[in-house]
């Protein structure tokens, strides 16, 4: 290591590049077990973004499974999740391009077992092998109908193809069918309009009649005001799921009969989350009556193990903050997760002597600690007497130091859902600007989850006002602290945090620039044009449409770009579904017309969230050149300029 050079916050040499991130980094989601197998998905932006099922296998060999051709990808709630299952060696999948069930025998290509349907209109999710009577159970959506929205149901088909056979509908959506283990049960969830699963969903149970239908169906939990989270069915047949009931998502189990409802664990950590996508699972039995559960308090995940005879609670060894998945098989505990200065990993902990086995990393470079800036969780007040938070990352980089005196610029970061929440796992995105020079503050604002069920209703009727007053001020905090430079503040988000980080901007005057990823600028244009799952999602985050109009005029930054007077980049996709092309073109046609700084980059090919390698890699080094020419510094990287109109 040489001399430590001085320069400028923002054009610090660093060796954590976007080709580096872009390229070699890619996503781990899903875990299954299927016997002595372990399976993942694997999101490879080298691969165009395909999604990989990926098998290790007891003998510690690790191979792909989707052959190239095919994507592992489903498109049901447009978010998907859940577009697999394996029984003995054999996976069942949905293919992305048609939106087919597939199944895969080993040494064999993969074959369709649905039948087909023009434009991807029949949709399959939440897949479960019904081994007894030979048939795939799981979530449909059915777009065939264009005069009215995707019908969702239950539905099986037969693991060697025939006709779908519908077992539950009548709900606007359904999520997380499964079987007891003797297969005599199914469980799952349903929640109608204008609920989030967050919000409030219906745990129910049905035996299975002699042909196969479902008869006796009861109702164990949930409802409007009661949000239910991964129903699972322990070794004998009893079944444990996590409801907010209290205000936190804890444990909670029911024996079939007309015993009553158990609760498990009764703390102000939660032990569910919001189920954005399907297939999620962050419990399971390690015996009977011990569950490895993973839990979150302010944002922090830890390993526990929960005994439900004695209601203790016991860490488990595994150095990891952040845990989106998790399964318990063979004596082991397998879980996708990062810390601060951990990538995301697929590991496995023994339970029996703690030791741990990393599997596949999300990448293979190893992050030097010289370069590398730890996250710390910070508290802040904000208007209406509560309390918000935040993890700081100062700037870091062991070759460079800054010009004395110099305060650093601030990158405050909105994240997407709103209803979703930032974690301390190793981020190379994050990493990328604080190794050059940017702080960066990742705010968990009033909506989030992970801080209970109150502090989540914080943004119900209050979208683009609290999670905009909690980010300004995160940054006004930090200002006061004598942390940066109150001058050079820039906020970014993408999605629900593109509208955030777009209100920011229109309705504050504390930041200096700005950059929206496939961010949300008309409310009223949103709910016309998005899909089923969040069609509704406004009535709660601002208020009924048609009724509350003037309400969403009012929130939507397209309609008030005269009060916006700083410069701004937009990036979108051009397949996004979700928040569709419009939004970011009316929103750059606006500012065009008033003269402001604005840079507008689209991408081919690219949904909501970019997966290909090269638009990573653009987008990354365009929002940095973007800030250089706003902040007045001289990135050390070689980057492709970005035109900027009327600056």
């Amino acid at each position: 290591m040489g001399p430590i050079q001085v320069a400028p916050y923002g054009s610090w040499r660093s060796p954590i590049s976007s080709a580096l991130i872009a390229r070699q980094t890619i996503r781990l989601a899903q875990l299954q077990l299927d016997g002595e197998d372990l399976y993942w998905v694997e999101v490879r932006p080298s691969e165009s973004g395909r999604y990989v099922i990926v098998r290790h296998g007891a003998d510690g060999t690790t191979e792909d499974v989707t052959p190239p051709g095919f994507n592992a990808r489903t498109r049901v709630h447009e978010y998907g999740g859940g577009a697999h299952a394996v029984s003995d060696g054999t996976v069942f999948f949905t293919h992305y391009d048609d939106q087919r069930l597939y199944r895969q025998d080993r040494g064999i290509a993969p074959r369709p077992i649905s039948p087909a349907a023009a434009g991807s209109a029949l949709r399959y999710a939440d897949l479960v092998v019904d081994r007894a009577r030979g048939r795939i159970i799981c979530v449909h959506e059915d777009h065939t109908a264009s005069d009215r929205e995707a019908v969702n149901s239950l539905i099986a088909i037969g693991t060697e193809g025939g006709p779908i056979v519908t077992l539950a509908r009548g709900n606007d959506f359904y999520s997380s069918p499964r079987l007891s283990p003797d297969g005599s049960r199914l469980a799952w969830l349903s929640w109608d309009h204008p609920n989030l699963p967050w919000d409030g969903t219906t745990l129910w149970v049905a035996e299975f009649g002699d042909d196969g239908s479902l008869a006796h169906i009861r109702q164990v939990a949930g409802g409007p005001g009661e949000s239910i989270f991964q129903p699972e069915w322990s070794p004998a047949g009893v079944l444990h799921f996590m409801s907010d009931r209290t205000g936190w998502w804890n444990p909670y189990r029911w024996r079939p009969g007309d015993g009553p409802i158990e609760a498990l664990c009764m703390i102000e950590a939660e032990f569910g989350r919001p189920q954005w996508v399907f297939g999620m699972s962050i419990y399971g039995f390690a015996e009977e009556e011990r569950l490895v559960c993973v839990i979150q308090e302010r944002a922090v995940d830890r390993l526990v193990l929960l005994d439900t005879t004695r209601h203790t609670l016991e860490p488990l060894p595994i150095a990891r903050t952040e845990m989106p998945s998790l399964r318990i098989g063979r004596g082991k505990a397998y879980v996708i997760g990062g810390g601060p200065t951990e990538e995301p990993s697929v590991a496995a902990l023994d339970l029996a002597d703690g030791r741990l086995e990393v599997l596949r990393r999300s990448t293979e470079t190893e992050f030097e600690e010289g370069y590398l800036s730890e996250p710390r969780a910070i508290e802040f007040p904000v208007p209406g007497g509560a309390t918000a938070h935040a993890f700081y990352y100062r700037p870091r980089n062991r070759d460079v130091t800054a010009p004395e005196g110099e305060l650093p610029p601030l990158l405050v970061k909105s994240h997407g859902g709103p209803t979703s929440s930032s974690g301390t796992t190793l981020d190379p995105e994050i990493q990328f600007w604080t190794s050059r020079g940017v702080a960066v503050v990742d705010v968990n604002y009033g909506g989030s989850s992970g801080y209970g069920r109150e502090y989540r209703r914080r943004l119900e009727g209050n979208w683009g006002v609290v999670d905009v007053a909690d980010c300004v001020a995160a940054a006004e905090h930090l200002v006061v602290a004598g942390e940066v430079d109150p001058a050079r503040l820039a906020i970014d988000g993408g999605s629900a945090g593109g509208y955030t980080t777009l209100c920011a901007l229109t309705f504050t005057n504390v930041f200096s620039a700005g950059a929206s990823f496939f961010g949300i600028g008309d409310l009223e244009t949103f709910v016309r044009d998005t899909h089923k799952f969040e069609s509704r999602y406004l009535d709660r985050l601002v208020g009924p449409y048609p009724e509350s109009a003037a309400l969403y005029r009012e929130r939507s930054p397209v309609h008030h770009v005269e009060r916006l007077s700083c410069p701004v980049i937009l990036f979108q996709g051009l397949e996004d579904r979700i928040v569709p092309p419009n939004q970011a073109e009316a929103m750059v046609a606006a500012l065009r017309e008033k003269g402001e700084p604005v840079a507008y980059l689209a991408f081919e090919g690219e949904q909501h969230g970019f997966r290909r390698a090269e638009n990573i890699q653009r987008a990354l080094d365009a929002e940095l050149y973007f800030y250089s020419r706003i902040f007045g510094f001289q990135p050390a990287d070689d980057l492709e300029p970005v035109e900027i109109e009327n600056l």
